[in-house]
C-alpha cells in the first residue's frame, strides 16, 4: 500500500499532506478503516500515537494491543493489520498518525547510521506507553506539523522536513530509553546493528525470491559467515533463520488471505515444485500447507 492508496482510506478534511511523500492523519472509526483487517505492506514509516480508546494491531502475526498514550512505530516492509477494534470503543477511538515514504526518510538531514541504530532497536518491540512530559512534546510536535502542512509557506517543505528530521529522533529516543530499561546494551554492539538493519532491509525486499544468505552477504559485501554472526548478535537469530522466518510468514498470510492455489504460492515464493514447499513449510509449521489453511 502506497501512502496515497494509505491516505485514501480517510476523509479528506482529516489528513494534511504534503504531495505523496508525508501526510498527517487525524484518525477517528469508520468503516473504511476495515480494509486493514486485511494484512498489507506499507511503502514507508508511519507513527501512531493513541489519543483514546483501544486498538489491537498485528505486526508479522504478533499482536500488540495499543491503548491511550502509546506510541505505535511502524517501519517499511513490516506486514500490518488491524487485529480488533473495541466495539464498544469505537466512538472513543482517536489516534494521530504521522505517514512518510521510506525514499522521504533517506531524504531528511539526519545522521543515517545513527538513526538505523534507533530503527534496529524497534524490532519485535514497536510500541511503549507516553509518559505525560513525553506526551505534551510530542503534542506540541503534532500541532506545529499541523501548522506547517495546512500553510502557504514559501519553505513549506524544508521547514516539514527539519520537524519531522527531529520527530525521529523524538520517538527513538523514547524507544533507546524503554529498551535500556529493559535490556542493557552490550558493548560494540553498533556495527551488528547496522549490518543487521541493512539485512533486514534487503530481505523485506528479496525474501520471496532469494533464500540464499550467500546472496545477501554479496550484497553487503561480507561473508555469509561474518553476516549471520553480526545479524545474530544484533537481533538474537541468525540471518538463515530471518530468511526462514519471512519465507514462512508470506506464506501463512498467502495460505490464510488468499484463495491462491497452493502450487501458485509455492512459484511464487520460488521454489521448485509443489511438494519441495510442503516439505519447507512443515518443518518449519508442524503443519502441511493445506492443513494450516483449513485450519
Amino acid at each position: 500500500m502506497s501512502l496515497a492508496q494509505f491516505r485514501g482510506l480517510f476523509p479528506v478534511s482529516s489528513c494534511l499532506s504534503l504531495g505523496d511523500d508525508v501526510c498527517l492523519i487525524d484518525v477517528r472509526y469508520d468503516s473504511s478503516l476495515s480494509v486493514l483487517a486485511h494484512p498489507c505492506r506499507f511503502d514507508g514509516f508511519l507513527a501512531f500515537f493513541c489519543v483514546s480508546g483501544h486498538i489491537s494491531v498485528m505486526i508479522n502475526l504478533v499482536e500488540f494491543d495499543v491503548r491511550e498514550n502509546s506510541l505505535f512505530i511502524y517501519m517499511p516492509g513490516d506486514i500490518i493489520s488491524i487485529a480488533d477494534v473495541d466495539e464498544t470503543g469505537r466512538e472513543s477511538l482517536n489516534f494521530i498518525v504521522i505517514a512518510m515514504t521510506d525514499e522521504y526518510i533517506g531524504s531528511l538531514d539526519v545522521n543515517t547510521s545513527d538513526l538505523m541504530e534507533k530503527r534496529m532497536m524497534l524490532t519485535g518491540r514497536p510500541f511503549f506507553h507516553i509518559r505525560d512530559d513525553e506526551r505534551m512534546i510530542a503534542k506540541k510536535y503534532v500541532m506545529l506539523a499541523s501548522d506547517i502542512l495546512g500553510s502557504n509557506l514559501a519553505y513549506k517543505r524544508e521547514s516539514i522536513s527539519s520537524l519531522l528530521s527531529s520527530f525521529l529522533f523524538l520517538a527513538g529516543g523514547i524507544a533507546e530509553e524503554r529498551m535500556a530499561a529493559m535490556k542493557p546494551a552490550r558493548p560494540g554492539r553498533f556495527r551488528s546493528r547496522e549490518v543487521a538493519e541493512n539485512f533486514l532491509r534487503l530481505l523485506a525486499e528479496w525474501h520471496s525470491s532469494e533464500r540464499s544468505v550467500h546472496f545477501y552477504a554479496e550484497k553487503l559485501g561480507i561473508t555469509p559467515k561474518y553476516l549471520s554472526k553480526l545479524v545474530r548478535s544484533a537481533t538474537g537469530k541468525s540471518a538463515p533463520e530471518w530468511i526462514d522466518d519471512y519465507v514462512i510468514l508470506e506464506a501463512r498470510n498467502m495460505l490464510r488471505h488468499s484463495d491462491m492455489p497452493i502450487k501458485e504460492i509455492a512459484g511464487r515464493l520460488h521454489f521448485a515444485d509443489q511438494p519441495t514447499f510442503h516439505k519447507f513449510f512443515k518443518s518449519h509449521t508442524g503443519l502441511t500447507p493445506m492443513q494450516y489453511r483449513r485450519g
